[in-house]
């Protein structure tokens, strides 16, 4: 019985663990997709204020400068730390749909963050704006 707990446990610990903060579904394949789709729709609404490196959205922001890891979503802050931005799913706000035809919940997270962060003076959140004036 412990033996077949252990087991369960260390395979449970194995399955959702993630190297380096990254989502171990982001393949690099999908890292460029994201970076790609980023390219176009920051060009698209005349975000300047975003530039992509290999595996990052780096956005100078009004209020201060963010990284969006382009696999996790998750957003360090500049210099150090980081920020809670928590999506929310389409059936918790209805139904959300983006310029482009992709079903994966992570990169509608990852490109949501990116136009939020990018026009970050229109940040109306008390939290996110809590944790950017933290800085």
């Amino acid at each position: 019985m412990t033996f077949s707990e252990v087991m369960r446990d260390l395979d449970l610990a194995v399955s959702v663990a993630h190297v380096d903060g990254v989502d171990p579904e982001a393949t690099q394949s999908t890292i460029d997709m994201r970076r790609s789709l980023l390219e176009e729709t920051c060009r698209f609404l005349k975000l300047d204020n975003v530039q992509l490196d290999s595996k990052h959205a780096l956005i100078q922001g009004e209020y201060g400068h963010y990284s969006v890891h382009l696999g996790s979503g998750v957003v360090p802050k500049q210099p150090g730390g980081s920020l809670c931005v928590v999506a929310v799913t389409a059936q918790h706000r209805g139904r959300l749909f983006l310029p482009f035809a992709d079903d994966d919940p992570r990169t509608a997270e990852v490109v949501s963050k990116v136009l939020l962060l990018a026009r970050d003076r229109e940040i109306q959140d008390p939290t996110i704006l809590e944790q950017i004036a933290a800085r």
